[in-house]
């Protein structure tokens, strides 16, 4: 399988995690906070099981290959190569700490390409550590968290004779900005929903700065203050930075970047006047004053500030647009001769497009789905009229704001769909209709207008269904209706609307469920989980596909919930992309359920790393997939 982790920009908050670690022995001290984000670059890799060894394949940024590393995946030759310096320590140090705590194989990683330049403050021995910990992770299903992963990767660094700071291994949160306070050993994540897109330049100083002295110098501060210099550090570190984060977590979360870019030019302020005496050989730092203060690019940037240990390493500055971006780059390359780094920092992203199945056979209803795909079966709608089952599918979407439509369909079946939504029906058919009629044809038009096929190949499962429109989904989160499911609202607000404004409120993945007796549950998939708003929105903590009601009333019941009642998937959802890089794995290692790819295991995994919600849909839903509930939905829909 393959994994990108990328590097980590600190961009308000340095030094605050290991000075809040101090409140282990210093409960006077203010808790350490910071607010970090991932970058757009970082390290790439190729990983697969080893039965008995850890090899690691690197490619530096400049191209240079080193290894391939060997060693046995064995406790005590781990951490001797741990302890050692060099580059193999930090994938030793955390296949260290793995093998202490799970019973593993080996590893082969090929770090193909990275593109994350290294020791200028973007934790790349970091994304290192996290990337090792994430291929345990997924090739042997230890079922971590995120969280988990970055715990596992801070063990393994710390293994080394690095003595890395607590932020570092954010960069497992990938490209979404977090907020981390530090307590002593506590820490705490919180994930930043941002209110608009937000534009740095990262700029390479070209200079040299000692980190390792930096931080014994500022280390004499704590853990308690001697003098006054060390009073000042412990203050800019602690509440002087807690009003800083606090600040700057309402302006990214606004959107203000103005605001941002002036906390940043305070920050600075701040820190020089605070901090630079206690090691002033390295942070006078007068190759970043020289560029935060450089006149050209003064119309461009809204302000800027050093980055992670501070001194002559990287600037960062944050820019109006992506214009004036480009114009810093260019600037700064040409004039300055420095390597500079584009990072966007992208609001929650609205949905706007939805996936539907449609490439199944239908064998439930056969001999009619012989004749006709079960997605072009009729149903009449509350208006009294008639139209294929699909047709009710694609408004559903469209009148929740959806902009764009994927239909999954079968091969050679593309045509059937296409020749209802997109062709016009022939001249003397269209002058029979009446006026009101004529207008559903072009508005059926109008829809196709909206919609893309994408075609499964072969049927291969549920998952393998969804996993066929990843290209044409990209890197957006997307909406999934089933192909055989009618909705109805017991509201004003359409089913699907609901589904979208739960997870506006969320901003991570979301299904739709609904009450289902016991009795019934093994025909359904089920999920369970914790409420976070009383009998509208769970936080899941489990996916079960078809289970029988044994295993429901000892793992799915919900507090508050009757006896014998449980919540079934109501057949919407809404998902970040990253299933995709989960319905890939399933898929490049041929895993399996009951011969199929299937969506629930996949989900539950989702729910592990990225967390998930379940919403509990005010309406209903028709199914045709099968003939009596086919009967059924005929006769109930027309009136919902």
């Amino acid at each position: 399988m393959k994994i990108f982790v990328p590097g980590r920009i600190c961009i308000f908050g340095e030094h605050s995690d290991w000075a809040g670690g101090y409140r282990r022995i210093n409960g006077a001290l203010e808790k350490g906070s910071t607010i970090i984000t991932g970058t757009n670059q970082g390290l790439y890799a190729e990983v697969k099981p080893h039965p008995s060894k850890l090899i690691f394949k690197a490619t530096l940024e400049d191209g240079t290959k080193k290894g391939p590393f060997e060693i046995p995946m064995n406790r005590d030759r781990l951490l001797e190569e741990a302890q050692k310096e060099g580059f193999f320590s930090y994938a030793a140090g955390v296949a260290y700490q793995v093998l202490t705590h799970y019973r593993v194989r080996g590893l082969e990683i090929d770090n193909y390409l990275t593109d994350l330049p290294v020791k200028k403050g973007l934790s790349s021995s970091a994304a290192v550590t996290v990337m090792v910990a994430r291929a345990f992770n997924r090739i042997y299903d230890l079922k971590m968290t995120i969280r988990g992963e970055m715990e596992f990767a801070y063990l393994g660094e710390i293994t080394t004779p690095s003595r890395c700071g607590r932020m570092d291994q954010g960069c497992a949160y990938g490209s979404r900005p977090i907020m981390m306070s530090f307590d002593g050993d506590r820490i705490d994540v919180k994930e930043i929903s941002i209110g608009s897109d937000l534009y740095f330049v990262i700029v390479d100083l070209c200079a040299g700065k000692d980190t390792k002295e930096i931080l014994n110098r500022l280390n004499h501060a704590f853990p308690f203050a001697e003098d006054d210099v060390s009073k000042a550090v412990q203050h800019y570190l602690g509440r002087i930075n807690a009003d800083i984060t606090r600040d700057a977590l309402e302006a990214i979360e606004n959107g203000d970047a103005v605001r941002i870019g002036a906390i940043m030019r305070q920050a600075q302020q701040e820190f020089d006047k605070a901090c630079t005496p206690a090691c002033p050989s390295q942070l006078s730092s007068p190759v970043l004053h020289k560029v935060l203060e450089y006149e050209p690019i003064q119309p461009y940037i809204l302000g800027g500030k050093g980055v992670g240990s501070q001194g002559d390493g990287t600037a960062q500055f944050i820019v109006r647009d992506e214009a004036a971006q480009h114009q810093v780059i260019s600037i700064l390359e040409k004039d300055l001769k420095m390597q500079c780094l584009k990072l966007v920092i992208q609001s929650a992203r609205r949905v706007r497009k939805a996936v539907i199945p449609a490439a199944g056979f239908g064998t439930r209803l056969f001999p009619a789905s012989k004749a006709m795909k079960k997605e072009l079966f009729p149903i009449i709608d509350k208006n009294g009229r008639a139209k294929p089952a699909i047709m009710a599918i694609v408004e559903e979407a469209v009148d929740a704001g959806i902009e764009e439509i994927c239909i999954i369909v079968q091969k050679g079946e593309r045509n059937l769909f296409e020749d209802f939504f997109c062709i016009p029906p022939m001249i003397e058919n269209f002058n029979k209709l009446s006026k009101e009629y004529q207008r559903m044809s072009e508005y059926i038009q109008e829809l196709g207008n909206r919609i893309s096929f994408v075609q499964q190949e072969t049927q291969e499962g549920f998952g393998h269904a969804v996993y066929c429109a990843k290209d044409w989904v990209g890197d957006e989160p997307f909406l999934l209706l089933l192909g055989d499911h009618l909705y109805a609202s017991d509201t004003t607000t359409s089913c699907t609307r609901q589904m979208l404004d739960a997870y506006d409120r969320v901003e991570t993945s979301v299904v739709g469920l609904k009450i289902t007796p016991g009795e019934i549950i093994h025909h359904f998939g089920c999920a369970t989980g914790a409420w976070q708003e009383p009998k509208s929105l769970l936080q899941l903590t489990e996916f079960a596909e078809k289970p029988d009601l044994a295993y429901a009333r000892e793992k799915l019941h919900v507090e508050g919930m009757p006896e014998d009642q449980f919540f079934t998937v109501f057949g919407q959802y809404v998902l970040q992309p990253e299933l995709f890089e989960i319905l890939d794995e399933h898929i490049s290692q041929n895993i399996r359920e009951k011969g199929e790819f299937q969506l629930t295991s996949c989900l539950d995994r989702l729910r592990q790393e990225r967390g998930f919600y379940g919403y509990v849909v005010k309406g209903r839903r028709f199914d045709i997939g099968i003939p009596e509930a086919y009967q059924q939905t005929l006769a109930d829909f027309k009136n919902a």
